[in-house]
């Protein structure tokens, strides 16, 4: 590698330098197709919106502990680290003492770190766990459908995470169906890191070797222009429908494999029955279907043909099923590829998550890597990770989940360390009063971010480039010797170093660190690996020093080409799914059982239920954003490169920019039934007619009274979503959609403040 300090971030290895103009970053050499993304890493070495040094909210610090309206609104106070301390360690002892661990909420999300020891979500569990435990989150803002559906239809959660190899799509398969699409922007990061960027190359193989490409997506450029696909523009929300139409199809031409379906599926007779109307009298035919997808029935009979005539894999992104009701769209995909009959074939069936991250489709190994313990968890209550604004405003209120029947806990003490809510959830000026009615609210945090704002301590931290770890990823070749590129800033402390302090003050100090410094854990991680799981694996790795001065250790590649399903499709009696029949089930019994009018027990179509009207005519499209990870360093030069007039784009179709009187550049307001929000104008004829699309990720910018009517002015595009789940079954984030109007913004914008120092006390 070139010189400089070896480090691994969630979209790439790379070598970074200190120099007089900042700190200077160089791609991995053996990358292929670096992300850009790296661009944004040397801002965090500046201090540009950083937590230089621990500071509390001064409501918080005068008049103690309790739900607060102030809180976001509040000034903050610099305050010295063990006075600080002090504070938080007594705020915890009262909440256990009077109310218990499930008074407590540790929140994490995962992503704050591609090193595996300053993970923070392990951190802050293990310093939980230490003391009797703390509610957690359970599945993911991702893909907590797939999380909760596919063990009922398929037995786990493989297809989310280790479907059939790219390599297996790119030397079998004849036709990709994607819905939602393969996005460039979202197949260059992956969760722990990633050293080489390959599925852009995959799927360019794939095309040379003559595979043909189906793009399903209101956005034309969900799948890059070079492999030429044919673009279905469908109508937002109405995959499910599509996808039941083309089923039809297989079955009244008898282009189904009834094979397949004896031998490997349950419930195919319920789910075959209601594509002929048994429940509602309604055949799901093409033509049903066209006016619900806006897609021609002629071309939905041609595709349904198409997919039979040779090997299909149908695919179906993670933001498909991030809408309401979507369990539909996700099952529905897994019923047609059952009736394809390729479901166990090299380069057939389907997947649900190819390009949402880089990791998915790579081959895994199959040994574990450096991991921090946590401990088991003495509480074990979780709440759905998309219900955390529920549990704050509705504590002891009954809720329905998989089945199950629950009750929001009264959470008191928010402890978030790793993870941004204020970007992941939705609604956001109704989260923003389910954090104003907390007690307490504690935030580690590197920057400024809207969830810092909102807290009542905030614990500054460093970033990764101020650390020493261990890079490594499930789905990676190799593990990366993290270096620290530069000091801490300011006064920030690592988590670990933070969460040790509390615990010595709460009396489990000795516990939680087991007498360890974060250098000593990192080299502790590496060893108890390279001489338990790896060498039981046959993995012959350096020593921890060797490791550090060589930079990198590659691992070794699992020999065989994963193809999902294939030995259960050979012998399903020797190799049975982890279902009630031992089979996939298009219809379950189980779900069935739960009586949810939300989410019946096989593939149905469900309209949606907040759809354009004459106040908010357009669908809203709120995806991952191209130059950033999630809100990660979106004040890096890559991301603050995309910005539009000072803001988050905002793509509408030239037509309907032409109706509205909206020209390409213009700030323009955005508005729900929830919020709205300023954006930079971009006239696109890559988005369907009737759709505006915004990602997310921009810092959530509250404008003082909403002057002008408006919620956000940087673009924060969850102030307009809505904050409900999926269904009863998942409970899931449905971020992905709304009805808004777009028109022009009167008068002078306001100024983006959300980077600069918070308002701190005279």
């Amino acid at each position: 590698m070139s010189t400089g300090t070896p480090h691994s971030s969630h979209w790439g290895a790379f070598r970074a330098e200190q120099t007089p103009a900042g700190v200077r970053v160089t791609a991995h050499p053996d990358d292929p197709e670096p992300s850009p993304l790296l661009g944004n890493v040397p801002v965090a070495a500046t201090p540009t919106a950083r937590v230089l040094r621990p500071h509390v909210r001064r409501g918080w610090w005068e008049d103690g502990p309790g739900p607060d309206p102030r809180r976001g609104h509040d000034e903050f106070l610099p305050v010295e680290w063990d006075e600080l301390l002090d504070r938080v360690a007594a705020e915890y002892r009262r909440v256990l003492d009077e109310h218990g661990p499930q008074a407590v909420f540790a929140g994490s999300y995962g992503w704050a770190s591609a090193g595996r020891f300053h993970h923070a979500q392990s951190q802050v569990h293990r310093f939980s766990h230490c003391l009797g435990g703390a509610v957690r989150s359970s599945w993911t803002y991702s893909h907590g459908v797939g999380e909760v559906l596919m063990p009922h239809v398929v037995g786990n959660q493989e297809p989310l995470l280790s479907p059939t190899a790219w390599s297996s799509i790119e030397a079998h398969t004849d036709l990709v169906l994607a819905l939602g699409g393969l996005p460039a922007k979202n197949s260059e990061v992956a969760s722990g890191g990633i050293s080489r960027h390959e599925v852009a190359g995959r799927l360019r193989a794939a095309r040379a070797r003559g595979a043909e490409f189906v793009l399903v997506s209101p956005l034309r450029d969900d799948l890059a222009a070079e492999l030429d696909a044919d673009w279905l523009d469908v109508v937002p929300g109405s995959d499910a429908a599509l996808l039941l139409a083309m089923c039809h199809v297989l079955l009244v031409e008898d282009l189904l494999d009834r094979d397949f379906l004896e031998r490997c599926t349950a419930g195919a007779d319920v789910f075959l029955a209601s594509l002929r109307g048994a429940e509602d009298g309604v055949e799901k035919t093409p033509e049903w279907a066209a006016p619900l997808t806006g897609i021609d029935a002629g071309r939905i009979r041609d595709l349904a043909r198409r997919a039979a005539r040779g090997r299909t894999m149908v695919t179906v992104s993670w933001s498909v099923a991030r809408t309401r009701f979507g369990e539909q769209p996700l099952w529905a995909a897994v019923a047609l590829a059952a009736m394809l009959g390729q479901i166990g074939l090299p380069g057939g069936g389907f997947g649900h998550g190819y390009a949402s991250t880089g990791g998915v489709g790579r081959r895994a190994g199959s040994y574990p890597l450096p991991t921090l313990p946590q401990f088991a968890d003495p509480l074990r209550l979780r709440i759905p990770v998309a219900r955390i604004a529920d549990a704050l405003l509705h504590p002891g209120e009954p809720y329905e989940v998989d089945g199950r029947h629950e009750r929001y806990p009264h959470l008191r003490l928010v402890h978030w360390a790793g993870g941004n809510p204020f970007h992941h959830h939705q609604d956001l000026l109704r989260l923003r009063r389910a954090f104003q009615a907390a007690e307490t609210v504690v935030v580690h945090e590197p920057f400024w971010t809207s969830t810092a704002r909102h807290a009542d301590v905030v614990l500054a931290t460093t970033t990764t480039l101020e650390r020493t770890d261990v890079g490594a990823a499930r789905y990676d070749d190799r593990l990366i010797a993290m270096g620290r590129v530069h000091p801490p800033l300011g006064q920030a402390r690592d988590d670990y170093a933070v969460l040790s302090e509390l615990a010595t003050r709460l009396g489990v100090g000795d516990r939680f660190t087991e007498g360890r410094k974060a250098e000593d854990w990192v080299e502790h991680l590496y060893e108890q690996w390279r001489t338990g799981p790896a060498a039981r694996a046959g993995i012959s790795a350096p020593r921890y020093a060797d490791f550090v001065a060589a930079g990198e250790f590659a691992l070794p590649q699992e020999p065989v080409e994963k193809v999902m399903f294939a030995s259960f499709r050979a012998d399903p009696a020797t190799y049975p799914l982890r279902t009630p029949s031992g089979r996939i089930e298009l219809h379950s019994q189980t779900v069935a059982g739960f009586g949810y009018d939300d989410c019946p027990g096989h593939p149905v179509w469900l309209a949606p239920d907040e759809e354009p009207d004459e106040e908010f005519p357009l669908r809203l499209i709120a995806n991952n954003p191209a130059t950033r990870l999630h809100s990660q360093l979106d004040h890096g030069a890559t991301s603050q490169a995309g910005k539009v007039a000072g803001r988050e784009p905002v793509r509408l179709h030239p037509a309907d920019a032409a109706a509205l009187g909206l020209a390409d550049g213009q700030v323009v307001v955005l508005r729900s039934r929830r919020g709205s929000c300023l954006g930079g104008l971009v006239v696109s004829d890559a988005v369907r007619r009737g759709v505006v699309q915004m990602s997310t990720g921009a810092w959530f910018d509250p404008v003082a009274g909403e002057a002008a009517g408006v919620s956000c002015g940087y673009g924060n595009v969850n102030v307009l979503t809505r904050d409900i789940g999926s269904s009863r079954l998942a409970q899931a984030c449905t971020g992905q959609h709304a009805a808004v109007r777009v028109e022009a913004f009167a008068g002078t914008p306001p100024r983006v403040t959300v980077f600069d120092q918070p308002a701190a006390a005279g």
